[in-house]
């Protein structure tokens, strides 16, 4: 019998609930299109889409699990051997000693030798060939600009002699060193994956529920994949905590009802780490001593500009990416008093001064980028997270 974690697992491949989707552009399938790519000698793959959209499981879809060698773009430093890094995570040795021993000649004396041994470049290649491994390094926004550019490079080189690559990125991050180099023109199998909709994830619950005889009315599927923010992680992680509560109350129905939905989602953030994310984005920069203008909210709070931000972030519709309208329009909703409202260059340098703080962090606090008027949320589950997470209250 099936259970609910067999079913809805959103941190790791989902057999049960794996649904194949076409691109906006073609009617050709992730998958397909995934596979040919790959097939295609001397080309590097570049998989281009939104955080939390399933990249990495079409990768293990396609390839296979066992034969995927994963790198995030966090592994590097400017400082990082790539060929290193790209042995060691196939379980290589690229350096160490071997002890070796000889008899003398017309003696029984023996003697030992210690010798060092460093694979070349060649032999790491040569080694993912005859396994016929894939390297898909994620994230790859995540390496330092020049370290980019260098792995560029290498791969070049590398896939010229057969090596196989696919390099996963966001996409409005900076992949230049990839899609604008000029090395690689000619040579590059580009695959840009849409965000997911919510047709799409909807499906995910009733392939789920139905696998565990849980009945769902269309409508409540819509309304959990609207909060899934375009993830089908999220989406998995909701489901699974709806099994959770329906469990534990002895619900004889099985089915899911409205009732239960806003318990699901509190559930869903109890394990996400972004506390301090919203804790440091509500304080802001260092004030230096200088007091913040505040503004009262029609809930007769008083909010600075940063708190401001947060609050409108995290208003209805969810959505990963707002203009700047979008933002000025959810701030000045929020205040009571219409003479005093921030100007817009306010919110634009409040904006970028809060991106700067967040991306001298680490990798959890980078969750938005401010970029050509556009605010984008980079994480799902950080925007799942001020809904519904409590830490606005």
């Amino acid at each position: 019998m099936l259970q609910a974690e067999d079913v809805f697992r959103p941190g790791a491949f989902p057999e049960y609930t794996y649904i194949s989707r076409k691109s906006a552009v073609s009617d050709l399938s992730y998958e397909f299109r995934l596979n040919q790519a790959i097939k295609v000698a001397g080309f590097l793959t570049s998989l281009v889409g939104p955080s939390k959209m399933g990249k990495t499981i079409l990768c293990e879809k396609v390839i296979g699990f066992e034969k995927i060698v994963e790198i995030s773009g966090a592994d590097f430093s400017d400082d990082t051997d790539f060929w290193k890094l790209v042995a060691v995570k196939a379980g290589l040795s690229y350096e160490g000693q071997f002890t070796s021993e000889k008899q003398l000649m017309e003696s029984s004396d023996k003697y030992t030798k210690k010798e060092t041994f460093s694979l070349t470049k060649d032999k790491i290649i040569e080694y993912y060939k005859k396994e016929n491994l894939v390297l898909v390094i994620d994230d790859f926004h995540y390496a330092p600009k020049e370290k980019r550019m260098q792995i560029a490079q290498q791969l070049k080189d590398a896939i010229r002699r057969g090596f196989k690559a696919i390099v996963v990125s966001l996409p409005h991050r900076a992949d230049e060193a990839i899609r604008q180099n000029a090395d690689l023109s000619g040579r590059l199998s580009l695959i840009n994956m849409d965000s997911w909709k919510v047709e799409d994830l909807k499906e995910i619950a009733k392939k789920g529920f139905s696998k565990l005889n849980i009945k769902i009315a269309d409508e409540i599927a819509e309304q959990i994949a609207v909060e899934s923010l375009s993830s089908p992680q999220l989406m998995q992680y909701i489901c699974l905590n709806i099994c959770s509560i329906l469990e534990m109350n002895e619900n004889k129905e099985k089915s899911v009802g409205q009732e239960i939905l806003k318990t699901a989602y509190h559930y869903t953030t109890a394990n996400f780490e972004y506390g301090d994310v919203v804790l440091l984005m509500k304080k802001g920069p260092s004030t230096r001593g200088k007091s913040r203008n505040t503004f009262q909210l029609k809930n007769g709070q008083l909010c600075d500009l940063y708190e401001l931000i947060v609050k409108s972030i995290a208003e209805n519709p969810p959505i990963m990416q707002l203009t700047f309208e979008d933002v000025k329009e959810r701030i000045y909703s929020l205040i009571s008093d219409e003479s005093k409202k921030p100007t817009p260059q306010a919110i634009k340098e409040s904006l970028t001064k809060l991106q700067e703080l967040l991306h001298i962090r680490e990798d959890i606090f980078k969750v938005l980028d401010w970029k050509d008027d556009i605010l984008y949320i980079l994480d799902p589950l950080f925007l799942f997270y001020l809904r519904w997470g409590g830490s606005l209250k």
